[in-house]
């Protein structure tokens, strides 16, 4: 059954009771994976997690029902989880169903799915299993989810520092909760000592800052200038950043325009919409910015995110892309920005 993270949080806390199993997929992996510390909560701090890939379960598709029906050895709680590139489980999840029910939860977690999905289409069909695709925050639920996560670590965020946090993270939970426990040992903070983060900290620890300068890498795809982007793949290639540093840099401004074209499109002229922004977009980034926004229309920037997460998808998928193919696709946007002049 499709379900929504309310329903799929709701039966996690339930230790997955009258489900043989939850599919948790979509772009946003790491969302996915912060679901499965939930559930670890749920079962207790002695329950013995079993780890099985696609891989193990195509050559063998027995195992996982052999597995969800099993006895822990010391007769504790236990679970299972899945990490699949998709319809490689398909043999084994349809044994799982045509077996007794087993009394061990399952999660399957995968990236971004087909509508076409054997798994998926089984997952959603299916009245004992739960699938949600979980989509990377961007906006307002994007802010809602730093202040939230900044709460438990004893950090205090106002929405416009919330927001630069957001999108210097890509949305990405895992980043976000790095970055968060960074600024709160670096404040000293704790639930029952809490402390502001304002963007003098941000701009001292901030993630932008450790992934060395990347705004004229962004600047020139974003603009359609092949030449500095060259130059620039070149410079960060002998400093060591390349592959995913690039992309979630580039993805980061994909969004952040993608965010702004939308109040252009409901009726805002790009020089408002920019001085809306405040203090949550550097001052030095801002002329760039807007005319990358008077370039871009929202199609071609939802687009350009999707191609961008997919690309990441690929490269940490096994035997996927190299940071040649990410560079490659990287001119791919930049000629499309350039064909936008």
């Amino acid at each position: 059954m499709k379900a929504n993270r309310s329903q799929v949080e709701a039966a996690l806390r339930a230790r997955c009771e009258g489900f043989r199993f939850i599919l948790l997929h979509g772009p946003d992996e790491a969302g996915s994976r912060a679901l499965l510390g939930l559930l670890g909560q749920a079962m207790g701090g002695d329950a013995e997690r079993i780890d099985l890939s696609g891989s193990e379960l195509k050559s063998d598709p027995a195992r996982l029902a052999d597995e969800a029906a099993s006895i822990s050895l010391f007769g504790g709680a236990r679970y299972i989880v899945v990490e699949t590139n998709g319809d490689e489980v398909m043999a084994a999840v349809e044994a799982l169903l045509d077996s007794s029910a087993g009394g061990n939860p399952i999660l399957i977690v995968t990236g971004m799915l087909k509508p076409t999905s054997k798994l998926l289409k089984r997952a959603l069909a299916e009245p004992a299993a739960l699938a949600l695709a979980s989509y990377v925050p961007d906006g307002r639920e994007a802010d809602k989810l730093v202040i939230d996560m900044a709460r438990q670590q004893g950090l205090q965020v106002r929405p416009d520092v919330a927001r630069r946090i957001a999108e210097a993270a890509g949305g990405n939970r895992a980043v976000i909760a790095n970055e968060l426990e960074k600024f709160a040992l670096y404040l000293d903070a704790a639930p029952d000592h809490p402390r502001e983060i304002d963007h003098d900290t941000v701009d001292s620890l901030g993630a932008a800052s450790e992934e060395g300068d990347l705004s004229r890498l962004v600047d020139s795809v974003s603009g359609g200038d092949s030449k500095l982007l060259k130059a620039e793949l070149l410079r960060l290639s002998s400093e060591g950043i390349e592959g995913i540093s690039l992309i979630r840099a580039m993805l980061r401004r994909m969004l952040l325009l993608a965010r702004l074209r939308a109040e252009v499109d409901r009726g805002n002229s790009v020089d408002a919409v920019m001085a809306s922004q405040g203090k949550s977009l550097f001052w030095k980034e801002k002329p760039a910015i807007a005319q990358q926004l008077v370039r871009w229309r929202s199609p071609l920037l939802a687009k350009a995110a999707a191609r961008l997460l997919e690309a990441e998808r690929q490269v940490k998928a096994p035997g996927g892309l190299g940071p040649l193919a990410v560079d490659e696709e990287l001119f791919a946007i930049c000629r499309q920005a350039a064909r936008l002049s």
